[in-house]
């Protein structure tokens, strides 16, 4: 998990658009960000599998 102080510094307004730091809304994690929902890989596949994400349900074919 990031500490408050990463997730205040990657709040503030950048000098320069390219470093815009997205982080998940849930633990604060900035790789692997999926803008769409605004979560990372782990807590989305959490919140996918408990069906609290609406639309994404598990793929099975």
């Amino acid at each position: 998990m990031a500490t408050t102080n990463q997730i205040a510094k990657s709040a503030k307004t950048p000098k320069f658009s390219t470093r815009v730091v997205h982080r998940c809304w849930r633990c604060g994690r900035k790789r692997f960000f999926m803008r769409a929902f605004g979560l990372c890989r782990i807590c989305f596949r959490e919140l996918a599998n408990v069906g609290e994400i609406p639309g994404v349900r598990k793929a099975s074919w």
